[in-house]
């Protein structure tokens, strides 16, 4: 059916993701986050050392989205292709402009551990304008029906490609790329004009 909805909505680019997401049932325009993955908290991104001295803690969904303006954009994975040459760097180039309309935080959140989010994010000199977050047992992205099977690719359960626009918890946008190699809804560019 999700597939149907989105053939019929090619005419219209915008339309398109919030079919997809419609039709997928969780994660869609209008609902909670939090609600929506109940119980679920992030890893941010940091190095052992730093995990073993906050005893391994994990920020709950609440934290991250009640009171504030959150761009967030999860991604198959760390150190893959489009992830590091388009997706994070779009919002990276981008940060001066999303925090000009309000937001409070871009975070990036991939079905990776802490550490390897943390390295990555040294690597692509972004951690000082973006949030990683890891979703090491995929249960965020599982609970938004954002998962995808990429064990072809030898990644095994990973996250869609995609983006919101949360405001106070309420996904008030939200684009799912067709294809986890495709980068055409999911970047800053968009996000900005939704916002």
């Amino acid at each position: 059916m999700a597939s149907a909805l989105v053939r019929r909505a090619r005419g219209s680019a915008a339309a398109a993701p919030a079919l997809w997401a419609a039709a997928r049932g969780i994660a869609s325009v209008g609902s909670d986050i939090v609600s929506a993955a109940p119980g679920v908290s992030l890893q941010k991104a940091r190095s052992w050392d730093e995990g073993v001295a906050t005893k391994f803690s994990t920020t709950p969904l609440k934290d991250i989205f009640h009171g504030k303006k959150v761009v967030i954009f999860g991604l198959p994975g760390a150190y893959t292709g489009v992830c590091s040459q388009a997706h994070v760097p779009s919002y990276k180039n981008n940060i001066d402009k999303l925090k000009e309309k309000g937001i409070d935080s871009v975070i990036c959140v991939s079905i990776n551990d802490p550490y390897v989010l943390n390295g990555w994010a040294e690597k692509l000199q972004a951690k000082d304008a973006i949030e990683f977050y890891g979703d090491f047992d995929g249960s965020f992205h599982k609970n938004l029906d954002l998962e995808i099977d990429l064990s072809a690719a030898l990644l095994g359960h990973r996250s869609h490609r995609w983006s919101a626009f949360v405001d106070n918890g309420k996904i008030k946008a939200l684009n799912v790329e067709k294809a986890p190699s495709e980068f055409k809804v999911s970047g800053a560019e968009v996000i900005l004009d939704q916002i």
